[in-house]
């Protein structure tokens, strides 16, 4: 991987269809340059947290936004969370849960841990590209991230 690109967008996501589905729809509209898609919880952490390409050992070079997945192998979304916004660097990522979950105590813990977002997957997949279009666009294009 070239650490001089920024990258923009990190999708966690084990499901290789959605996760093929995401990635796809992001280049489509051109919404990402550089994206990054990890598959399980400790990639995640590693990759977010523990070894972090050299740029980003003083807060640059970090991701626009991380689309998160909450129900992952090894460690699930909520833990990620947890870990991203104890972490001093991490912090200020914005996170996006981009889950099939539904259950009220799955979007309460979400936001008590200080997610920025938290969007169900619709079934359709026209709503599904559509959703993660808006996703991009909004994350990417219009919201202003703090000077790192």
């Amino acid at each position: 991987m070239n650490e001089d690109v920024e990258v923009e967008i990190v999708v966690v996501e084990d499901d290789p269809n959605d996760a093929e589905l995401i990635l796809r729809v992001l280049k489509k509209h051109n919404l990402a340059n550089k994206l990054v898609h990890l598959e399980d919880g400790a990639q995640a952490l590693d990759y977010l947290l523990k070894k972090p390409p050299s740029k980003r050992s003083n807060g640059a070079n970090l991701p626009r936004v991380v689309l998160l997945d909450l129900k992952l192998p090894k460690v699930d979304g909520l833990e990620i969370l947890r870990q991203m916004k104890a972490d001093e660097r991490a912090k200020k990522i914005p996170v996006v849960i981009l889950t099939s979950s539904r259950e009220d105590r799955d979007i309460v813990n979400a936001y008590a841990l200080g997610v920025n977002s938290y969007v169900t997957k619709p079934i359709r997949f026209d709503e599904f590209a559509k959703v993660v279009s808006d996703l991009g666009m909004y994350w990417v294009l219009m919201n202003k991230a703090p000077h790192k």
